[in-house]
């Protein structure tokens, strides 16, 4: 899907995740996530790409960011600043090196950072990109009640589904729609179609 950003991911799915989940299950670190460009936010990075006045001149944060992809896409399309930030320390650690590959600008976070961005932090992004977010209720109750917040203040919100069980039916925006090449091993099937929504507040 945008074949101008080079990453380093996951050549063979299943023999890494199987033995990285072995090995990160013992460390008590989550699974691989990192290593594969999800559908999710290869639509965000073809998105911001193709419209790059979405971005440019903002304050962009890509949320839950995996290997960093919408956040170089975000970089390259002319972003004043980028954030990427996920829970997972390898994560963070990919989207530095992916970021560095591409000669692109960002800062990645490995922390959560539900509940900044509001108060205080009011202002610190001007758009949030959300790929591929709500594929488990507790994730979903965890962060959709954030976004909002951050929608109601004014953060354009853009939230990319990939048909996945727990995205909101209401309070979005249809904004664009991409049809994404993906694994069998991975995904089950060879495509996906990709909603890309502004969550309003």
């Amino acid at each position: 899907m945008v074949p101008g950003i080079v990453l380093q991911l996951a050549t063979e799915v299943t023999p890494i995740w199987q033995a990285t989940e072995s090995w990160l299950r013992r460390q008590g670190v989550p699974p691989p996530f990192w290593a594969f460009a999800w559908p999710g936010s290869q639509a965000l990075a073809r998105l911001v790409l193709d419209e790059p006045g979405r971005v440019a001149g903002r304050r962009v944060l890509d949320f839950a960011c995996g290997c960093g992809l919408a956040a170089i896409a975000a970089a390259k399309a002319g972003a004043a600043a980028v954030e990427a930030a996920d829970i997972d320390a390898l994560a963070a650690a990919a989207t530095r090196f992916n970021a560095r590959r591409n000669g692109a600008a960002v800062v990645a976070l490995a922390e959560d950072l539900v509940g900044r961005g509001l108060g205080d932090e009011a202002g610190r992004w001007d758009t949030v990109l959300a790929g591929d977010v709500c594929y488990e209720a507790t994730m979903a109750a965890h962060i959709l009640p954030w976004l909002r917040a951050l929608a109601a203040a004014g953060v354009e919100v853009l939230l990319a589904d990939p048909g996945r069980a727990y995205v909101p039916r209401e309070g979005l925006a249809e904004v664009g729609r991409y049809v994404v090449p993906v694994t069998e091993e991975v995904e089950g099937r060879t495509e996906r179609l990709v909603v890309l929504s502004r969550l309003l507040a």
